[in-house]
């Protein structure tokens, strides 16, 4: 098995960052996390203090690595206050700003930038999926926020370093993100449709999200935009449907718009979160032969749940 010299996670110390770091333990000779607090090594895998603002001592550990994967961006999942939207903007286009600046200077850069981005980049999708191709872009914040940082990222000059922004889906795991409020859900009996269930949830599996980027820094000649989504999208009623059946909950209640909106505003975030019909599908990864382990919703859930917590 190839063993690669240095993986950098910038941002690393969130959910999607302990997924790669888990999945390139064994497979890089060392991984750097670069994060705001310091935390204890666990073997091969250390964090290495940054603000995402300045350059310090931390930009040493781009040198010569195979891959930086740039996580950082502020939680969406709150209300679209001006405070907040000014952070989930700031947070996401100054630390992408920096890294560009850095590695431009380099005289031995990482041989590879992935800036994770967001699929729901894309329109509000019902009619047919949206690919990296002929996707339409859709409008509103979220939107705005997902321009402006790829659109950060794609200025910056890289001669010597290849890039992807990878718009990524819903990742489905057992330890963080979506997946847990919804099985809860599901477990109180509240695993109904969420509005009219019609909308479109594009999600993947965590593992593919790690073996995607594997199979982006092994084969040199893709770069540009790459959708990170599993093949088959899934509307809302099928996944809340999917979830049920697989945890052995009978029935769930639905949640209709008007209580999605007081419910949204009751726990602090926006509805445009689950009503959004976010129908995007892989092309460029599909075309370039990846092939996901996950393309259907109830195989991903079932894997999940059979993991103990």
């Amino acid at each position: 098995m190839k063993l690669y010299k240095k993986i950098v996670l910038a941002g690393g110390n969130g959910y999607l960052g302990m997924v790669l770091a888990k999945y390139y333990k064994d497979k890089a000779a060392e991984v750097i996390i670069l994060a705001r607090k310091q935390a204890p090594a666990k073997g091969n895998i250390r964090t290495v203090v940054w603000d995402g603002k300045s350059e310090n001592g931390w930009t040493v550990h781009l040198t010569n690595a195979d891959m930086l994967i740039n996580l950082c961006g502020k939680n969406v999942n709150c209300r679209y206050t001006d405070k907040n939207k000014a952070e989930i903007i700031t947070s996401r286009v100054l630390p992408t700003e920096l890294l560009g600046h850095v590695i431009h200077k380099m005289t031995d850069p990482p041989k590879l930038w992935i800036n994770v981005t967001s699929a729901t980049i894309y329109r509000h999708a019902e009619d047919h999926p949206q690919d990296e191709e002929t996707g339409e872009i859709g409008y509103g914040f979220s939107i705005d926020v997902c321009n402006i940082w790829e659109d950060t990222f794609w200025k910056s000059e890289t001669p010597n370093t290849r890039k992807i922004a990878l718009r990524m889906g819903i990742v489905l795991g057992r330890n963080d993100s979506v997946f847990p409020r919804l099985l809860n859900l599901a477990r109180l009996g509240m695993g109904g449709k969420q509005g009219t269930g019609e909308q479109y949830m594009a999600w993947v599996h965590e593992h593919d999200v790690a073996r995607s980027t594997q199979w982006l820094l092994d084969h040199t000649e893709l770069e540009g935009t790459f959708n990170c989504t599993a093949p088959i999208s899934v509307k809302n009623a099928d996944m809340m449907q999917t979830i049920r059946k697989s945890y052995g909950v009978p029935f769930g209640l639905p949640a209709p718009e008007w209580l999605l909106d007081m419910g949204a505003l009751l726990i602090g975030t926006e509805p445009e979160l689950i009503l959004k019909s976010r129908w995007v599908v892989p092309k460029r990864l599909l075309d370039s032969g990846f092939v996901f382990q996950f393309e259907k919703a109830e195989h991903a859930i079932h894997d999940i749940l059979s993991i103990k917590a």
